[in-house]
Order: structure tokens, then sequence, then C-alpha cells
């Protein structure tokens, strides 16, 4: 009896370990989702590890992307209104890296994802009021007829 009870703590134990992971899995997804939609303002810094100088410093709202091996894009939203974006490139190499800020955090839920259908991806669809009245349910039912 001792020994199913301790084998009942353990799997509970670990039950609740797994969930804890998969809530942060979650919430790290909905902020990269939320910082590729450009919603997070950032720093990234571009440092010289072996100079210890740094070499690039950008605040605002960008994605990042991994372009190969040894270089990063870096594409910035300078006009939300407007769609106008920059994309910026930094080579990467064993003296070269980079850190990246999280300026001031972003509200995502832990449980939740969410789907955004952004509005100029769409094909647009338009219906008629004649298509919802009884113009539209007499074609129909003419067309239904004729092919019997």
């Amino acid at each position: 009896m001792k020994r199913f009870k301790t084998i009942i703590a353990v799997v509970i134990i670990a039950a609740m370990l797994c969930a804890c992971g998969r809530e942060v899995n979650q919430v790290s997804h909905n902020i990269s989702v939320q910082a590729d939609n450009f919603n997070v303002m950032r720093r990234i810094t571009v440092f010289n590890t072996r100079t210890d100088k740094c070499l690039l410093q950008m605040t605002g709202r960008f994605s990042l992307q991994n372009e190969g091996a040894n270089e990063l894009a870096v594409i910035v939203e300078i006009d939300r209104k407007k769609g106008r974006y920059q994309k910026h490139f930094i080579y990467l190499n064993e003296w070269v890296t980079y850190t990246v800020e999280d300026l001031n955090g972003v509200e995502v839920s832990r449980y939740d994802y969410e789907l955004e259908f952004m509005p100029q991806m769409l094909v647009p669809v338009k219906i008629k009021a004649t298509e919802i009245g009884q113009d539209f349910v007499e074609a129909t039912e003419g067309t239904e007829e004729g092919d019997k």
C-alpha cells in the first residue's frame, strides 16, 4: 500500500511539472507571435565579444529571422498606417553576437492561442441583399430542377 501511494505521488508531481512546461511554451509562443506582428517594443544590441564594443543598437517594433547560418534579418516596422517596413541584416561570427530585450512586455494568455486574420490577406467577398432574399431562393430552386 505504501508503494502504491508513492507511485501515485510521483505521477501527480510529474503531471504538475508537465502542465507547467506546457504553460510556459504557450506563453513563449504567444509572445513570439505578438513580436512578429510588431506589437512588442524591443531593443537589439549587437556587440563584439573580443573587443567588448557595441556595434549596433536598435530600438523599436521589429521581428527577427535567421537568413542563414551567420546572418540575422531584422524587419522593422516604420509606419503601420502606410505599411512601411525596412529590412536590415546583421552578420554574425564567432566574435559578433546579439541580445534582444523586451522593453515593455505584452499581455498574452497563458492558456489560449490567438488566431488573427489579416484583412489585407483575405479575398474579399460581397453578398448582395438580393442573393439572400426570395430571388436567390427561386433561382436556386430552378437550377436544381433542371439538373434532375
